[in-house]
């Protein structure tokens, strides 16, 4: 795995900034402001750059290894019940009034279809009497 780059904050980015407008100076200006220019680069060369610090991985404890039983039904079973809990979390329920409109729009369309299949269920058959008599 390579080594991770840290991003610098922002007052390392300012240094080197301004340091990139002292390069520029000293190469516009003449020789007097090389040496200024030189001084600062000393004194910011005299700084320690600091080096990333290397991310530790947290090891867990090694378990032995054991031999895994295969899962019974009553195993799988409460794992299944786990999960169903798990996903009736996510669920949205609606709200009261939303329910009860529902469920009489439920009701009202299957006494509507009843009727009607009433209706054709006795027409059909007074329309068989007739032709078998």
């Amino acid at each position: 795995m390579g080594r991770l780059k840290r991003k610098k904050s922002s007052g390392q980015k300012k240094t080197s900034a301004a340091a990139a407008k002292g390069a520029l100076s000293t190469k516009s200006a003449g020789a007097g402001a090389s040496e200024t220019s030189l001084a600062k680069k000393k004194a910011d060369t005299g700084r320690k750059a600091k080096k990333p610090v290397p991310i530790k991985k947290s090891s867990k404890p090694v378990k032995a290894l054991s031999v895994k039983k295969e899962p019974n039904i009553i195993d799988k079973g409460l794992q299944f019940l786990r999960e169903v809990k798990v996903e009736l979390k996510k669920v949205t329920w609606p709200s009261r009034k939303q329910t009860i409109g529902s469920t009489v729009v439920v009701v009202i369309l299957a006494m509507i279809i009843s009727l009607f299949l009433g209706v054709v269920d006795m027409g059909l058959s007074g329309l068989i009497r007739v032709i078998l008599n």
